[in-house]
């Protein structure tokens, strides 16, 4: 993801397309099962992607000053065509955000002040790697496009190892699994405002 706010848009909006369209496969499953990783069920995994992307799309458009004056919650007892319906609907509100908004301009995020190419990677990293949290709970596996996986990673995460598929990286980063030579991440974060700015360290999430 780049400055090209359409393009990154559009990534998000295929992001959420493969996302939806797995979930979708899988609504005769048990979403009250739980999701270790998340202390969750697996309809609220799914309503926190959408809580998510309905934040990102807030706080770009509120700009750098935290705004915390709405409570937005999607709910999680909601049918669940409806719940996978939210997560469509949140990216296509996030990337009309994304794409509208000039380069320049940021919106708060407890990790940095987001530009619109990071908001939209927060987006697509929340998509992607719940959606794997919820297929662990639904006793199945989940496996994007690696394309889309990349440009994740890449914005998000620029001192990600290069030696492995950009997917698994991506699950590392986000202390999902380990890898060969490299534990498992007990904290972690990641690096939304613009890439310029990462001083070349891999932060650390604090204790």
């Amino acid at each position: 993801m780049a400055g090209d706010g359409r393009g990154n848009a559009t990534i998000l909006r295929r992001t959420a397309q493969a996302c939806t369209a797995f979930l979708s496969e899988h609504l005769d499953a048990d979403w009250t099962a739980r999701v270790e990783v998340m202390g969750m069920t697996v309809a609220e995994v799914v309503a926190h992607i959408g809580n998510c992307l309905t934040w990102y799309a807030h706080d770009l458009a509120a700009g750098p000053a935290e705004l915390s004056t709405l409570e937005l919650e999607v709910k999680a007892d909601s049918p669940l065509r409806d719940l996978v319906a939210t997560l469509a609907t949140g990216a296509r509100v996030l990337g009309a955000v994304v794409a509208t908004t000039r380069e320049t301009e940021r919106g708060w995020h407890p990790f940095g002040l987001a530009d619109p190419s990071g908001f939209a990677a927060m987006g697509c990293d929340e998509l992607l790697v719940h959606t794997a949290d919820a297929a662990t709970g639904l006793g199945t596996s989940f496996e994007p496009d690696s394309e889309l996986a990349a440009a994740t990673l890449h914005r998000l995460f620029p001192w990600a190892p290069t030696d492995v598929d950009a997917w698994n990286a991506l699950l590392w980063a986000n202390g999902r699994i380990e890898l060969p030579g490299r534990p498992r991440l007990a904290r972690w974060r990641w690096h939304c405002a613009p890439l310029s700015e990462w001083d070349g360290v891999a932060p650390v999430e604090p204790a």
